[in-house]
């Protein structure tokens, strides 16, 4: 192997290579679609891909040619391309199919995944890859092979052979742009971050063992006898909220995970009163408040704890906890004041530095923190999560707060998916149930008990009792098929006439039933579907967008009004538009967010419900894609665009109104000027629709499959539903049960890694 040429190479950085840098520079994260491709080509050929598969085999110039044909479809990202032609510049003599994995790597990057597994995409390089069957029509040559056919013959062996590079795939700590580890291939980057996570977790974990010492059960259970009220006599299985504060109090760091309605918020609201209670228990030997922050990924679901948690803190039972602290120093006041009630955004609680990857807060300018509680976890991806662990004081505690089920983050890693893969057997062992039934008087069944289970596995609960859909909802039925991957069930879950579910069948050149569905929430049902639902009658009424936008006209105060009337009207149009929302999986297509704005416009301008004169009107619905800290607001913040009447005989002045976000039920005015990062949503990506809820979600899926699709999906945007789900679909079922069957799979070594630690240990 020839040395990387040095002829205008950047240096290695931070000890990340020349990797970090070129990803630095040309990496941008995909949007939740994932269906956004760049077609410009960085290498082609006019030569048959057909004629020259075993040519690219063997020749580095023509798997360059290959890649580049690739890109021209759209089956690669213009950065996959580019990193290939990269390597070859640095080696000039590195072997065609090492030129192949890198691309593919940085490929899977772009899908969510940390890494390329070699043997998988051997497997089955259709499914590992998920690369379009086809892309843009070009006018010249038949179609590129796709990877399976240029991968056809090779083996697991040669793959690993082209990857004896030291100077391009190392196989530990270095500077080469790639790290092999078994049969996985990173960028080097992204390695590291997952040893950072890996040992940031390992770390908190070993120390939970020295708070376990310090915490004696009978302390704990004297504290959650106060916060918990006893169950009822015919409560069905140990309560679960219960337990989960326990775990985490014995714990530097502890996973609440539960779907929604499971109560999330309740119990890590009352964790905090239990670690507090705790803290202060020992002002006599020098004990402080805990510094405590909390903390979500987006300003959305900063927001929405925002509204919650502020309810849950006012509900605790802070005499009686002041009572069992049992020090003068120490009353209710004191006690309540030491609850933090602020959520943040996690780039704030690091602080950005503009220009930059990197964070204020790291490990030489550690977060002044002893408890960091993260809500909405799924939605962290690998990269930042090893910020938050670099962060992070050594003996600080970290509480994450997630929907496992849900759709992972964005960008590259599903962190709290892959900690809570055995979440829902428990794994405990005989200590750790033990040491709970002593502290929480619960007891947990002897099913989920392990006595191998690992560190993490005992770090980990599970809340199992939904609050918001009782056991007759259809909501949680259906999302509870689907999240086991159940396609027959979710076939026949309609016959059960649930009052709460509906299915929509949209003929692709037919407006009428989403012309129903949109304007007034409802839907053309079978003979059989209807008396099913009259028997199971419900008395809230089901909306459309015509609700929120008749409450504008019909609530509009006269020209004059006090600014308080205004806010009033606001805030009663932004709570009648979270009645409905229109949810979709693609951004592109027909069904798609961008097809399906259009076409629900027309339909509402159609209905006289809405003028679109320009692009600003009254009633327009629009969403934040990014974080604007001088407005203050947040990507994910959802507004209404009002017409304000102010004097009389003078013309309204168009604002747009955001919830303040605070709690308060307040709202924020905003130029459309001052908006430099909105879209309309009338339709809004399941994505982008994480950490909402709304009355009635109707769930639009497209009329062709797409990798996209899975049972994480489909999961999500049904439980964004809080009271009426509509699943509309094409004609037939299939894009449904291979949605419910394909279930993601991100390619990652973190479990592997704890695993394999936890056995050493």
């Amino acid at each position: 192997m020839t040395k990387r040429r040095t002829t205008g190479a950047r240096e290695p950085k931070d000890g990340i290579g020349v990797t970090g840098d070129l990803f630095a520079q040309f990496d941008e994260p995909l949007d939740a679609g994932q269906d956004e491709t760049a077609n410009e080509p960085v290498g082609s050929t006019v030569q048959s891909d057909r004629v020259v598969r075993a040519t690219s085999i063997e020749s580095s110039a023509q798997m360059l040619g290959t890649l580049g044909r690739w890109v021209e479809r759209g089956w690669l990202r213009t950065l996959d391309g580019a990193f290939a032609r990269f390597l070859l510049d640095e080696a000039p003599d590195a072997p065609p199919l090492l030129l192949l994995a890198a691309a593919l790597a940085s490929h899977q990057l772009g899908r969510g995944h940390v890494c390329l597994d070699l043997q998988a995409t051997l497997d089955d390089p259709a499914f590992a890859l998920s690369l379009p069957p086809d892309g843009p029509q070009l006018p010249t040559d038949e179609p590129p092979l796709p990877p399976a056919e240029v991968l056809a013959g090779v083996t697991l062996t040669q793959w690993l052979g082209a990857l004896d590079a030291p100077d391009l795939a190392g196989r530990d700590h270095g500077t080469t742009p790639l790290v092999l580890a078994g049969t996985r291939l990173y960028l080097r980057r992204y390695w590291q971050y997952e040893q950072d996570v890996r040992a940031g977790i390992e770390a908190r974990l070993a120390l939970g063992a020295r708070l376990e010492a310090g915490l004696p059960a009978s302390r704990a259970r004297s504290a959650l006898d106060i916060l918990f009220e006893p169950r009822r006599a015919d409560a069905k299985g140990a309560d679960w909220q219960k337990l989960a504060c326990a775990l985490a109090a014995r714990s530097a760091f502890g996973i609440i995970t539960g779907g929604p309605g499971t109560g999330k918020t309740t119990t890590v609201v009352k964790l905090l009163a239990l670690l507090q209670t705790l803290a202060l228990g020992q002002a006599a030997e020098g004990g402080r408040p805990l510094r405590i922050r909390l903390a979500a990924p987006t300003g959305k679901a900063a927001a929405r704890l925002n509204e919650s948690i502020a309810g849950a803190v006012a509900r605790l039972p802070f005499e009686a906890l002041a009572q069992q602290v049992g020090t003068q120093q120490v009353d209710a006041a004191m006690l309540r004041s030491a609850i933090p009630t602020t959520v943040t955004t996690l780039h704030r609680v690091l602080g950005t530095r503009p220009g930059s990857r990197r964070f204020r807060h790291d490990a030489g300018n550690p977060l002044p923190v002893d408890v960091l509680v993260i809500d909405e976890a799924s939605m962290v991806d690998l990269e930042m999560m090893a910020a938050v662990l670099d962060a992070l004081p050594p003996t600080a505690r970290l509480v994450l707060l997630g929907d496992k089920d849900q759709l992972a983050s964005v960008e590259a890693g599903a962190v709290l998916g892959e900690l809570c893969n055995r979440a829902r057997e428990g794994h405990y062992t005989q200590a750790s149930c033990a040491w709970l039934e002593a502290a929480t008087g619960e007891r947990i069944d002897a099913g989920m008990l392990d006595a191998h289970g690992t560190p993490l596995d005992q770090a980990v609960a599970m809340l199992r009792e939904s609050h918001r859909f009782a056991s007759e909802s259809g909501i949680g039925a259906l999302a509870e098929l689907v999240n086991v991957g159940d396609a027959t069930g979710v076939a026949k879950i309609w016959r059960h006439g649930y009052a709460d579910l509906a299915r929509l069948i949209c003929p692709a050149h037919d407006d009428a039933p989403l012309r129903a569905l949109i304007v007034d929430g409802v839907m053309s049902e079978t003979r059989a579907e209807q008396d099913a639902r009259e028997r199971h009658a419900d008395t809230a009424q089901r909306r459309g967008y015509r609700h929120y936008l008749v409450t504008m006209g019909a609530l509009r105060p006269a020209p004059g009004a006090s600014p308080e009337a205004l806010s009033e009207w606001a805030a009663a149009v932004l709570k009648a538009h979270t009645e409905f929302q229109l949810l979709c999986a693609l951004r592109r297509g027909a069904w798609g967010v961008d097809g399906l704005n259009r076409r629900v416009a027309r339909i509402l301008q159609e209905e006289g419900l809405i003028d679109p004169l320009g692009d600003w009107y009254a009633g327009r619905p629009v969403l934040v894609t990014h974080n604007d800290y001088e407005l203050g607001l947040m990507n994910g913040d959802i507004g209404i665009a009002l017409d304000l009447p102010v004097e009389a005989g003078a013309p309204p002045v168009l604002r747009v109104a955001f919830p303040a976000g605070d709690g308060t039920g307040g709202v924020k005015w905003v130029s459309p000027s001052r908006l430099q990062g909105v879209e309309t949503v009338f339709a809004l990506t399941v994505h982008k629709s994480q950490g909402s809820e709304f009355t009635h979600a109707a769930l639009v899926l497209p009329d062709t499959y797409s990798p996209i699709l899975t049972r994480e999906l489909v999961y999500t945007g049904i439980t964004r539903a809080r009271a009426f789900l509509t699943l509309a679909l094409p004609e037939g079922r299939s894009v449904l049960d291979r949605a419910v069957q394909a279930k993601v799979q991100r390619a990652s070594g973190l479990m592997a890694g704890l695993a394999r630690d936890a056995a050493a240990a």
